[in-house]
């Protein structure tokens, strides 16, 4: 059942850091792009970053210079290490990887099952 499987999240202090590891198990024949979704109470979700298979990233506004997306293509994983963490970065973070199992298949969207983070004043 488990398409994406998370680790990281956790209660930190503000100005502390964290880091999410997402890993998409199992056969693959191609990823894509892997990104980091978040959604916090009362708020739409929103893309964090992401990274194509090309190596470009991309970062919503309120995360440059504090976040950085990387990836380990070996391993089908992808990272968000983030620093100088805020309150407002507080919410459900979500992996997301756009992946062919096969040739055959199409680009289909896998997703974690959320991890909570959560910044205290």
């Amino acid at each position: 059942q488990v398409q994406l499987v998370e680790s990281g999240g956790g209660l930190v202090q503000a100005g502390g850091s964290l880091r999410l590891s997402c890993a998409a198990p199992g056969s693959i024949f191609s990823i894509n792009a892997m990104g980091w979704y978040r959604q916090a109470p009362g708020k739409q979700r929103e893309l964090v970053a992401a990274i194509t298979s090309g190596g470009s990233t991309t970062y919503a506004d309120s995360v440059k210079g504090r976040f950085t997306i990387s990836r380990d293509n070996a391993k089908n994983t992808v990272y968000l290490q983030m620093n100088s963490l805020k309150p407002e970065d507080t919410a459900v973070y979500r992996c997301n990887a756009s992946l062919k199992r096969t040739r055959f298949d199409g680009w289909y969207d896998y997703w974690g099952q959320g991890t909570q983070v959560t910044v205290s004043t």
